[in-house]
């Protein structure tokens, strides 16, 4: 008898579940954008110091949101709103292609480095992570609902 996979295991279990496919999309989702925004200080990629490029990412389920002419402002802070990406999130299928993109014209140059300045890779090392992000989150689940 052949042994399945953990994340074989996993899906198998999940189609079983009402629910809990589309409970797993959703928290990994979420979890990938969080991964994306942490900043260097507390383990991530992200470098902040105004908390500008943070503060510009946005989520679409329709298109790719468009990079903006604003420019932080010497000596602002800005603090991201995660309330839109959730509703975003909150109100997306299974199926759906999701879009999050940073609007601050310098999201490029910091992900993949420009100017002698290293790549931070924030975006792409954190969507890497999508498989093992969702694995983590149906065992989560999975011993959410003591099974």
């Amino acid at each position: 008898m052949a042994t399945l996979s953990f994340s074989a295991a996993v899906a198998q279990w999940a189609d079983k579940v009402e629910g809990a496919v589309e409970a797993i999309f959703k928290e990994a989702t979420q979890e990938v954008v969080e991964e994306m925004q942490r900043p260097v200080r507390r383990g991530g990629r992200m470098r902040v110091d105004t908390g500008f490029l943070r503060a510009s990412l946005l989520a679409s389920s329709t298109s790719m949101p468009a990079i903006s002419a604003a420019k932080p402002v010497a000596g602002g802070t800005y603090t991201p709103d995660f309330g839109q990406i959730e509703v975003v999130i909150a109100g997306a299928d299974i199926g759906d292609t999701l879009y999050f993109g940073y609007t601050a014209s310098y999201a490029g140059y910091r992900e993949y480095g420009a100017n002698g300045q290293p790549a931070d890779g924030f975006v792409r090392l954190a969507a890497q992570n999508w498989p093992i992000i969702v694995d983590r989150k149906a065992a989560e689940l999975k011993a959410r609902l003591g099974l």
